[in-house]
């Protein structure tokens, strides 16, 4: 869920009155959001990088609310949106109408997509803001509002990037065109010096903020450009703007660019953003056309700005939520929450109108939840459901939660360890040299070296919890019993859960008899009986070769014909790289087939 923070003084002034911390957060509260906390930026400073940090000395005492903003909400990430929302939800001001215009002189501006952006970045929108006045507490909310886009709906910047340019500095039409890094060259936004998109990538490998954007288009062949008619460079979506097209606070017509992989996204992405800062413009509300020509030729014109229609029924509503509302009254409460609506012939029925800011209305249920919302939850009378239903557990986890007690009884202590891990602990760590034997699932883009692949066994977190633990006195009897990932193709989706009882006993010796009694004790539990016989009835061991363990001392634990589990002492190789240096021994066994 985003955060946003506003400054208080700058709200309430925008909201037309003065509240209480209390009586703002019930506001909020009833609009279906949450205030998170009350600060000051040199706090929130001091809070992330230390009372020592610089920025400390130039930080503003100012009360900042931060509010928790549902995801899909993006109309109320920035201070106008929200304002704008509670304004209309207090009925101090009905729903704004937007409009989309053509220029009053001249031809609409063009953007033009080449064919190469196919390559990369397809699809790209385009508005332009006219007559904006900004100052620096509107122009700080209109960097904001992208930052929020930017690492929300955009996925920071892998679905949509945004550039924002003065257009007054730049001349149309606009391309937008897919090149060799070697030949896009511009001086790049708060920089004097020019650079080439190689130099620019590794000019902003250390940047704190940009070097995240740099893999999405770093290893193409192209990288996507925006030019004006002079072969300006606008920017180097996603990456950075140019700085000759640098917004300031006395720009005053702001073309707006987006490219994406994901147009419907970047259509939702334009909208949001004209739709908050036209009511800025000379024509409040108001933004104009750009003609976007596609490489097939074929043109459209952006922000779309659509308002659509769902019709929906009051008495379906109202049983829904658990409410009795007049459809005069349910049009009143739909009022409040931006969507303008009207009675139909069918007087079960109402007409929603949705407006282009309200891209998180999907379905009817998204309106019975704003008129929920508008009525208030706590207005709603509590019910007793009419059917009654008992909740059971999954037999695996019931199975589970009846084994572990036996086996802390047992002495062991029990471990809870990640279900990701490295390649090296699946593989390496334990004899075997090489991940590709494993039936690993692996994750596409890994954040750190430590969480690459989900485990195929329990050991690896066992034996790394002994060697965080090093300190304990010996002996050290730990156990864990959850879940590992195998891959299976024969499963829906590729891959199958497996649980799994997992047991290191570590000490001055193996003491492997520690953890074959473990394993007696645990199949008495299950009722399954020791075979002398060595057949399909009750469990047995045979001997095996692993490379975890010791050579001549592991053995398959072989339960009604099938091979469940393994049992052994674990290889002084093993041990040496998860850095123990006490002897070990182990059992490894799957209990899905006893459920």
């Amino acid at each position: 869920m985003p955060t946003i923070g506003i400054k208080r003084d700058l709200l309430f002034k925008s909201l037309g009155k003065t509240y209480t911390d209390d009586e703002f957060q019930s506001l909020c509260f009833e609009f279906g959001l949450e205030l998170d906390e009350v600060t000051t930026e040199k706090q929130m400073i001091t809070k992330e990088q230390g009372e020592d940090s610089h920025l400390n000395t130039s930080a503003s005492e100012d009360i900042i609310y931060r509010i928790d903003i549902p995801a899909n909400r993006y109309d109320l990430l920035c201070l106008e949106g929200l304002v704008q929302g509670l304004l209309v939800f207090l009925g101090r001001i009905p729903p704004p109408k937007f409009h989309a215009i053509k220029p009053a002189e001249g031809d609409t501006q063009k953007l033009v997509i080449k064919p190469d952006t196919a390559k990369i970045r397809p699809y790209a929108v385009a508005a332009i803001l006219r007559n904006i006045k900004f100052d620096q507490d509107k122009y700080t909310s209109f960097i904001d509002l992208q930052d929020k886009l930017h690492h929300n709906i955009c996925r920071k910047r892998s679905l949509v990037a945004i550039g924002t340019h003065d257009y007054d500095t730049i001349k149309g039409p606009f391309i937008y065109d897919a090149k060799s890094p070697k030949h896009i060259q511009f001086v790049p936004l708060n920089q004097e010096k020019e650079f080439n998109a190689e130099e620019l990538m590794e000019f902003y490998s250390t940047h704190p903020q940009l070097k995240q954007y740099l893999p999405i288009i770093k290893d193409s062949p192209v990288y996507p450009v925006i030019t004006d008619s002079n072969g300006v460079v606008l920017s180097l979506p996603p990456i950075i703007n140019g700085n000759h097209s640098k917004i300031t606070l006395a720009t005053k017509n702001v073309f707006i660019e987006c490219t994406a992989t994901d147009l419907t996204k970047a259509k939702v992405v334009l909208d949001t953003l004209v739709c908050m800062f036209s009511q800025y413009c000379s024509e409040k509300h108001t933004v104009e056309y750009c003609e976007v020509v596609n490489p097939d030729g074929t043109s459209v014109l952006y922000p779309e700005l659509e308002y659509r229609s769902e019709v929906v029924s009051v008495k379906k509503t109202n049983k829904k939520i658990g409410i009795n509302e007049s459809p005069d009254n349910m049009v009143q409460l739909l009022s409040k929450m931006c969507l303008t609506s009207e009675l139909t012939n069918n007087t079960d029925n109402i007409k929603v109108t949705i407006p282009p800011t309200r891209h998180d209305v999907l379905h009817a249920c998204d309106i019975y939840e704003d008129v929920a919302i508008a009525f208030g939850y706590n207005n709603i009378k509590r019910t007793f459901p009419k059917t009654n239903t008992v909740a059971q557990q999954f037999p695996v986890n019931k199975l589970t939660d009846l084994l572990r007690y036996p086996i802390a009884e047992a002495g062991f202590t029990e471990a809870l360890t990640f279900a990701l891990c490295s390649r090296d602990d699946i593989s390496i760590k334990l004899g075997i040299d090489s991940i590709e034997k494993i039936p690993a699932v692996h994750i596409s883009n890994p954040k750190t070296l430590e969480f690459q692949v989900c485990r195929t066994t329990l050991l690896p977190g066992i034996l790394k919890t002994i060697a965080a633990n090093k300190k304990m006195p010996l002996p050290m009897k730990i156990f864990e019993i959850s879940d590992v990932v195998l891959k299976d193709a024969e499963a829906e989706v590729g891959a199958r859960n497996e649980r799994r009882i997992c047991a290191v006993n570590c000490n001055r010796n193996a003491g492997f008899e520690v953890v074959h009694g473990l394993l007696d004790k645990i199949m008495l539990l299950l009722e399954v009986s020791w075979s002398r016989k060595k057949n399909s009835v009750g469990y047995y061991l045979q001997a095996t070769n692993d490379p975890t363990y010791f050579p001549g001392r592991c053995a398959n634990i072989i339960c009604h014909g099938t091979p469940i589990g393994k049992i052994g002492v674990l290889h002084p190789n093993v041990l040496a790289k998860f850095e123990l240096t006490n002897p070990c021994s182990a059992v490894e066994l799957n209990i899905q087939p006893f459920v």
